[in-house]
């Protein structure tokens, strides 16, 4: 696709969205999302098996894939092979990849704008990515320095007038974020929507995304959640981060994948995984309404229970993370 045709793409895309389907005339109580919970004990379990029996359980399988382009955007934050719970496990990605090129996808990538640190190749070697993708034959995609276009802030929580959009956004015919399940210092929790600030190009919003963290966290998310209209969640929660998250945190090991088509309802049920209550998440409580469903009742579970996975993870000690117990 050349930069003419992707900018005409763009102007469609202000309208009609760059990904999957955002839902707009609905309300909480009217709307139902799967979700799917998969045990995995640690990262050398048949991780390929357990996600594609998860995507098939949520009615999603080889015709759904087919053909597509796949982009895959895992959570890259800092450059750490000793730190499993800081950055996406690539065993996970290279067996989101694998799945899908088993459906037969035409083409699986994998993009990321790196927040914390501006060398790409540096985070790609010490996270241990960049070994996988080589082994596996998978490309990357600097989405931080890729080509980019503004769009108009369609869902306009935020200050921001519009959004820079990078190109290999509207290459994609899926879109997927995989996160780690994280606490978050000031969102209080960093799951799949959280996890696409990393797709906005650092020469835009600077690093750490500053100027997408003056608009305001939680507004931001929602904006570019709108925006690129991701297809599909999996959350890497085998290990997982407590405390000071997203980078200073301890690991906490889970042993749980996550995975739905709706983010805010795969967010809420990684909230309550973590015994945190999703309406006092102040972006997840206004994406209900907006983006998908975060209630209990409108979230059909799938795989494991939460009752029975559940583990209290720690906060750190600020009075706006006080009442996200409930």
């Amino acid at each position: 696709m050349n930069r003419r045709n992707f900018l005409t793409g763009l102007g469609a895309a202000a309208a009609t969205g760059i990904g999957g389907s955002l839902v707009g005339d609905w309300n909480e109580w009217s709307c139902r999302a799967r979700v799917f919970i998969a045990k995995a004990a640690d990262y050398q379990a048949d991780l390929e098996s357990k996600i594609a029996a998860g995507l098939s359980e949520l009615g999603l399988g080889r015709s759904w894939a087919r053909g597509k382009t796949v982009l895959i955007k895992p959570n890259l934050v800092e450059p750490s092979r000793v730190a499993p719970e800081i950055n996406t496990h690539p065993l996970v990605v290279r067996a989101v990849a694998e799945v899908f090129r088993s459906w037969g996808a035409r083409e699986v990538f994998v993009a990321e704008g790196p927040g914390h640190c501006r060398d790409t190749l540096l985070v790609l070697d010490q996270s241990g990515l960049g070994e996988i993708l080589d082994e596996s034959g998978l490309e990357f995609v600097d989405l931080n320095h890729d080509e980019f276009d503004f769009v108009p802030n369609r869902l306009g929580q935020s200050s921001l007038p519009r959004l820079a959009i990078p190109a290999s956004l509207k290459r994609a015919d899926l879109i997927v974020s995989v996160p780690k399940l994280k606490t978050h210092h000031w969102a209080g929790v960093t799951l799949s929507l959280k996890n696409l600030f990393g797709v906005m190009p650092g020469i835009v919003y600077g690093w750490p995304k500053n100027v997408l963290h003056w608009a305001g966290i939680g507004p931001a998310i929602l904006d570019i959640a709108a925006a690129v209209r991701p297809h599909l969640a999996i959350v890497d929660g085998i290990i997982g981060m407590e405390g000071d998250g997203p980078i200073m945190g301890t690991p906490r090991r889970s042993g749980v994948l996550v995975m739905g088509t709706n983010l805010p309802a795969v967010d809420a049920t990684c909230a309550r995984l973590m015994r945190i209550d999703p309406w006092r998440v102040g972006y997840l409580a206004a994406a209900s309404g907006r983006l998908g469903p975060i209630a209990e009742r409108n979230i059909s579970q799938r795989g494991e229970t939460i009752v029975d996975l559940a583990q209290p993870f720690q906060l750190v000690n600020q009075p706006w993370l006080a009442g996200l117990r409930g």
